[in-house]
């Protein structure tokens, strides 16, 4: 079994912990909260070993892989860290605030030889496999166009204020619009080679963004867009359009997958899944331990989550210059596997 200590016993940190306890794979035995009386609380609550120092976790014996869900600024040294101790890494999104700390965190973990994993969840939500499933059949014909979008409410009750500065990793898009951004690159297949954006605050008093348009091109000439809004009141909308060649996937998480031609839509059966987060999340870990195990891949590698982080910084400079602006490491990217895996996954899991 795999000992896991979590750095960042906070908001979503809880929500890993509980998903663990449905996976036989791994252990919580530590975790560690700079506020003492939160620390001790979560431990008391989740179990394992409660630290106040990231580093004495890290010093742990029992600890085998850390969870980071640490403040998004503080994801580049607490990941050196842990992979210079020999600690396998899920990191959870984004990789890091820009493409140099994601270079500097890829180093350290080829380096060290280190299992670096992205906690990018869409990958493992059932809804985004079942479209996958679809996608690698080839039924529909390859993706063309692809809209996202993720429009939410901004100040929930976890909101922090680094949330909302750029220069720590805050904004809207790169705290929850990745969601969308990120799914949508993963299911289109491509890497994205320039972007065009528009981004601002047009909601609420704060540094960073609340809202983002994007317009992606991808290696292959497709497009696509990415809709990221924080509104101050409204009503959740997190879904998705894939117009492929022979027809269309729709994604949403209320009523599930549906595929569309001919003028009407089919529900797919079996894509709705309650508590979807809960049960992606120990798909993730189920995932992880996996390639700990059988020293296989990342599920979703650091390759991969630098280049979400690469496209943030180009739709940022995007909306700056009012330009088309290309991606920096497109060139480097690979297009998206197959999902054979990730289907198997569900199927098991389901």
């Amino acid at each position: 079994m795999i000992g896991v200590g979590i750095i960042g016993a906070g908001h979503f940190g809880a929500v890993h912990a509980r998903a663990m306890t449905g996976v036989d794979e791994v252990r919580l035995v530590a975790s560690c909260r700079e506020n003492a009386d939160a620390a001790a609380a979560f431990a008391a609550e989740h179990g394992g070993k409660s630290y106040r120092d990231w580093r004495a976790l890290l010093d742990d014996p029992a600890v085998d892989a850390v969870l980071i869900a640490t403040p998004h600024h503080l994801h580049e040294e607490i990941a050196v860290g842990a992979a210079r101790a020999g600690k396998h890494i899920l990191l959870e999104k984004p990789m890091a605030p820009s493409v140099d700390a994601c270079d500097v965190v890829l180093a350290a973990a080829n380096e060290n030889r280190i299992k670096l994993m992205i906690g990018h969840v869409m990958h493992f939500a059932l809804p985004c496999l079942k479209a996958k499933e679809i996608i690698d059949s080839g039924i529909l014909g390859r993706p063309v166009f692809g809209t996202s979008w993720m429009i939410k409410l901004w100040m929930e009750s976890n909101r922090r204020p680094w949330h909302l500065d750029h220069a720590s990793g805050g904004g809207m898009l790169m705290t929850a619009g990745i969601h969308a951004l990120d799914r949508l690159i993963w299911l289109m297949g491509q890497p994205v080679t320039r972007v065009t954006a528009m981004t601002g605050t047009y909601f609420h008093e704060q540094q960073a963004d609340d809202s983002a348009l994007i317009g992606l091109r991808f290696a292959n000439g497709q497009i696509g867009q990415v809709t990221s809004v924080g509104y101050r009141n409204g009503a959740v909308t997190f879904a998705m359009d894939l117009v492929c060649e022979k027809g269309m996937i729709r994604i949403d998480f209320d009523h599930g997958v549906s595929t569309g031609q001919d003028g009407a839509w089919t529900p797919v059966s079996g894509s709705i899944e309650p508590n979807w987060m809960d049960v992606a999340v120990a798909r993730e870990w189920r995932a992880f331990a996996s390639s700990i195990t059988n020293d296989t891949p990342s599920p979703v590698t650091g390759a991969h989550g630098r280049h979400i982080v690469a496209c943030i910084e180009a739709a940022y400079r995007a909306s700056a210059s009012g330009c088309e602006v290309p991606v920096a490491d497109a060139a480097t990217m690979q297009p998206a596997p197959n999902a054979q895996q990730d289907a198997q996954q569900v199927r098991s899991s389901s």
